[in-house]
């Protein structure tokens, strides 16, 4: 049984925004602890200027979603940006051999599934044109994330450090009193409170990565996870940020 009322039509690239699309992909599970949670999925593209793509976070490969993508431009990037969402990046290297791959640093030596690693986002720049994206790394003791700016759709690309899941598409009301325990749902979604007690050990750290996004002009944000958030980006970001500041 699924676990959420899905963000229909899924593996579509649907428009968020200039030259910047996300799709909405199939339902997974993750394992934590004995229990089994389900999760949304959602991958987001972008248009570089030489006008080869960018994949934020690939979610499971999908013949159909595969063609859309074919239709819009070679693939450039594969992105795994934290310490979690990198399960599908090697059937994405398989069906895209000539795009590199960009993960958080650690992820090598952490991964239960390997793929190959072309780049690493250790925070000191960005393999692609940072007047294009943004990059900031925000450490953690278990998860580490890359926050993305996309400049010229003003769009804040997040994965886990901001969840935010609508009540009404929660299936189980069990797991909907569990995500609105974790400060997880809509409208006042930020990152688990189990995941945001991970980052304390490096809170001076962490602060000054989320000063660093703070201080981007943004306008939208979208996560892996929820609902993303299509105006007064800036605001959100201050929202579920205030956490780390």
């Amino acid at each position: 049984m699924a676990g959420f009322r899905p963000y229909a039509p899924l593996n579509v690239p649907k428009p968020f925004g200039e030259t910047i699309w996300i799709v909405d992909g199939p339902e997974i599970r993750m394992d934590y602890g004995p229990a089994s949670i389900p999760f949304p999925t959602r991958m987001t593209l972008v248009r570089l200027g030489d006008g080869r793509l960018w994949v934020h976070s690939p979610v499971a490969p999908d013949a159909a979603l595969f063609d859309a993508i074919d239709g819009l431009s070679e693939v450039a990037w594969l992105v795994a940006p934290n310490s979690l969402h990198y399960w599908f990046v090697a059937d994405w290297q398989q069906r895209y051999p000539r795009a590199k791959t960009a993960a958080v640093p650690g992820l090598a030596q952490k991964a239960k599934r390997g793929f190959r690693i072309d780049a690493v986002l250790d925070g000191a720049g960005a393999p692609w044109p940072r007047e294009e994206i943004g990059t900031v790394l925000v450490p953690g003791t278990a998860v580490t994330e890359a926050v993305f700016f996309h400049r010229a759709s003003r769009t804040a690309i997040l994965t886990d450090l901001i969840e935010n899941f609508e009540p009404q598409r929660i299936v189980n009301p069990v797991y909907r009193w569990l995500v609105r325990l974790s400060g997880a749902a809509h409208p006042d979604g930020k990152a688990p409170i189990d995941l945001r007690l991970t980052f304390w050990p490096k809170r001076r750290a962490v602060r000054a990565a989320v000063a660093a996004i703070l201080a981007w002009p943004c306008e939208r944000v979208v996560m892996a996870h929820g609902l993303p958030y299509a105006s007064d980006g800036a605001a959100e970001l201050r929202r579920a940020l205030r956490w780390a500041r």
